[in-house]
């Protein structure tokens, strides 16, 4: 009866100890930007971070390695206290200029008799230029939020299960566009300085099961941020979140209230997936960063708040998802009006993925003008620079529908300053033909087919490079 006793004891011991040792490991987090394929021309950026959630103070140990755990294979070292319910996050930058080919980076956390260990692989390849001419991910809109827009494909998306989202995911993981960015996880078409929307008068409806707020938008997947995630998490994929719609264009305090409690809801609800890997804010905002203001003050204004804004959300997202980057886009227009803005915006904006490059106004700059200073004003600031390639084009009614594939490689020839290139977006505007529902036209069949083949072509010619004599 003693020895029972004792097994059953020891067993009840280990029941109460593991949930302690899982709770760590997932506060731990080893995040690299850009987390896939780069060349050498990219510097990577390497954040590790953790988070206290325990009673008392720690004290924690953060190793990270290129390659193997010996002493000259350490990048980074770091010994500190973190108090309970706060977080400790590193950042250190590795050029590649000199590590062609596949690299591994180890973070080793020490917290006491502890060890904890976290691995992400990059694949860096030999170039000339920053991008590497592929697009490296899409934006996955769960339903368009105009219906004008989204006419071809809108009937369609909404029928989609969550086994259909899985399958789109796949269908992006053929192409190689293994980040996806979800564009939004509420819909609400209310704009800044026209609505009075408060964060408990907010009728903006979910497309996952919030508890916030549980209206939801009518779509037949029960939740196609899960399946998305999930499936994510199968294929090595990442995904970044998108935090909205609160309103659009709309970086208030009343609006940095709700993205807060959203992106607290999204953490604890997804952040168990090792494919969440980030925040997406989805109000998007114009090049001059004032949202075209009529009078002076109130474009003075709308630059304070979105410079306001992401300085306090980057700092929440830090507390409960420390090494998360925080993606905004914008798009390229009238990008030196917002010169006074940039410098202080880009100091609190991990990745910056402005869009519209190919549809520039008279008068403004052009694409690729406006595309290197954007790149110098990141490069000062030490945020990243991400290109948004539109991979659509407008009908006279102002619907959408797939871009010529002649049209996307001169893009991805012209702007070669991008460390990566996404595209708007997949749903809708690609099909892959194995799927078992079509969203949209005949058309995105055509062109999954065509960037399906130039993507071969390009891979098999990487390949060919390789093999030559050096």
């Amino acid at each position: 009866m003693n020895k029972l006793r004792k097994l059953l004891l020891s067993w009840m011991l280990i029941l109460v100890m593991v949930p302690f040792a899982v709770i760590a490991q997932e506060g731990i987090s080893l995040t690299l930007i850009p987390p896939t394929t780069i060349t050498n021309q990219v510097d990577l950026d390497i954040r590790a971070g953790l988070r206290n959630e325990e009673g008392m103070a720690k004290i924690v140990e953060l190793s990270v390695y290129l390659g193997k755990e010996r002493p000259e294979d350490l990048l980074h070292y770091s010994k500190k206290e973190v108090m309970p319910q706060t977080a400790y996050e590193i950042k250190h930058i590795l050029s590649t200029k000199n590590l062609v080919g596949n690299q591994k980076i180890t973070l080793v956390v020490k917290d006491g008799n502890k060890k904890y260990r976290k691995v992400r692989d990059i694949e860096v390849i030999a170039s000339q230029k920053r991008s590497t001419g592929l697009i490296d991910g899409a934006w996955a809109g769960i339903y368009h939020w105009s219906e004008t827009e989204g006419k071809h494909w809108n009937n369609d998306i909404k029928q989609m299960t969550g086994e259909q989202w899985r399958e789109m995911v796949r269908a992006m993981h053929k192409l190689k566009m293994d980040i996806v960015v979800v564009q939004e996880v509420f819909r609400n078409e209310e704009y800044v300085g026209k609505h009075e929307t408060t964060v408990d008068s907010y009728k903006g409806k979910a497309f996952y099961p919030s508890v916030l707020y549980p209206e939801r938008v009518p779509i037949t997947a029960k939740d196609p941020v899960e399946a998305i995630l999930d499936e994510a998490d199968k294929q090595g994929m990442h995904v970044f979140v998108g935090v909205g719609m609160f309103a659009w264009f709309d970086f208030t305090k009343e609006s940095l209230l709700w993205h807060k409690k959203v992106a607290k809801e999204l953490w604890d609800k997804y952040g168990h997936h090792p494919s969440f890997y980030g925040f997406y804010v989805s109000e998007e905002s114009g090049g001059n960063l004032d949202n075209w203001e009529h009078s002076e003050v109130m474009r003075m204004q709308r630059k304070k708040e979105i410079v306001d804004f992401f300085r306090e959300f980057k700092a929440y997202c830090n507390q409960i998802a420390p090494a998360k980057p925080v993606m905004l886009a914008t798009n390229s227009m009238q990008v030196p009006v917002g010169l006074d803005a940039y410098p202080a915006l880009l100091q609190n904006l991990d990745i910056l993925c402005p869009f519209g490059f190919a549809r520039m106004p008279e008068g403004d700059l052009t694409g690729k003008e406006a595309a290197d200073l954007l790149q110098s004003l990141c490069n000062q600031a030490g945020a990243h620079l991400w290109f948004d390639l539109e991979t659509f084009l407008f009908n006279e009614d102002q619907s959408l529908y797939p871009r010529p594939m002649e049209e996307i490689v001169r893009d991805l020839n012209l702007f070669q300053n991008f460390e990566k290139i996404l595209c708007y977006q997949f749903p809708g505007v690609f099909n892959d033909p194995k799927m078992s529902i079509r969203i949209g036209e005949e058309r995105t069949l055509d062109l999954f087919r065509a960037y399906q083949h130039y993507l071969e072509k390009t891979m098999k010619e990487r390949l060919s490079k390789d093999k030559r004599p050096r």
